[in-house]
């Protein structure tokens, strides 16, 4: 089974070290990812700030963003002596900031630039290294452009290939609506795998909910994907994954209540506050634990009042509960 088998994809201001223990409460196996963390902050910034996890966040990958080839490798060795899984490589954010950077979706243009870092990347440290990436950018869509790109990535070494199954429009366009306007080429995606079979081949974009990943899971046409990867719908709506690890995985450990995930969520939240978190930034991630049950408004206005009023506060995680426990 493909440890790549459901992934947590990164995003920016969402996928913190406390919603990846959040998510982690609820599946044992998902594979997590940092928000993408730019070589500069790593090796300029607050190391401890931006790296640091909890234990329990394996199994855990780092997304890297910059198309320096040195820089980048100094950044993965930092990495991978904090202890990450994997170094993941963003080739697929279009935003304008980041390409001001030269980075990102901004790559596909550069193949060999990209194989350079993935080669410097791989001499400083032993960690596996992915790439995350478009199906094409602009008018530069072709399926050819798709295999250009990819396939200098795979003679250096890479084995996991991530693949937003849109194109990206480098100028007109919002992030946001580049994760919604582009149409969804997930026939590109199935035609990389056939053929790259030795090559494992993660599905992103598109994918709401559990029966889509079940759908992709599944051989289409002959040909067996090795894993998705999904965003927003894990942020937006997580308690609706929880059966993963029993359906996708195998495992039959006892699924966690929401109401049990608080709990535990919460002890996590108390040693926080001791070293000097403030509780806003934890609670912003519950808010949409408990959607569709009875007290859920009360649940989230509570967090979103309270939290920011009273920064060093537990008791505010424990009377929010109280709402849902009235109707439970």
């Amino acid at each position: 089974m493909n440890p790549h088998r459901f992934c947590v994809a990164p995003m920016i201001d969402w996928t913190d070290r406390h919603f990846r223990f959040l998510f982690r409460l609820i599946s044992r196996h998902a594979r997590l990812y940092t928000e993408m963390l730019t070589w500069q902050a790593i090796v300029y910034g607050d190391q401890d700030r931006l790296l640091a996890f909890d234990a329990s966040e394996h199994p855990l990958a780092c997304q890297l963003g910059g198309a320096d080839p040195k820089q980048l490798a100094k950044a993965a060795k930092i990495a991978a002596q904090y202890g990450y899984d994997e170094i993941n490589l963003n080739i697929g954010c279009p935003s304008d900031r980041v390409q001001q950077g030269e980075f990102g979706a901004c790559l596909m243009q550069s193949p060999q630039r990209v194989a350079d870092c993935v080669a410097a990347i791989r001499a400083e440290c032993d960690l596996p290294v992915t790439i995350k990436t478009r199906t094409g950018i602009d008018h530069q869509d072709s399926w050819e452009f798709l295999l250009d790109f990819v396939g200098p990535q795979i003679e250096q070494g890479v084995a996991t290939i991530m693949v937003h199954a849109r194109k990206a429009w480098l100028s007109g366009l919002s992030p946001k609506q580049n994760r919604e306007i582009p149409p969804l080429e997930y026939e590109k995606v199935y035609r990389l795998k056939r053929s790259f079979p030795n090559t494992a081949i993660i599905l992103n974009g598109g994918l709401n909910n559990l029966d889509a990943v079940q759908h992709h899971l599944q051989s289409i046409d002959q040909v067996q994907l090795d894993g998705v990867m999904l965003g927003r719908a894990c942020y937006q709506h997580p308690y609706q994954f929880a059966p993963i690890d029993q359906q996708l995985f195998a495992d039959n450990s006892p699924t966690l209540t929401p109401l049990e995930i608080v709990d535990a969520y919460q002890v996590y939240a108390e040693q926080q506050l001791q070293q000097g978190v403030r509780l806003h930034s934890m609670t912003r991630h519950l808010l949409n634990l408990f959607q569709n049950c009875p007290g859920a408004r009360q649940w989230r206005r509570h967090l979103s009042e309270q939290a920011p009023k009273r920064p060093n506060d537990i008791k505010v995680i424990e009377e929010a509960k109280k709402f849902i426990r009235q109707r439970d």
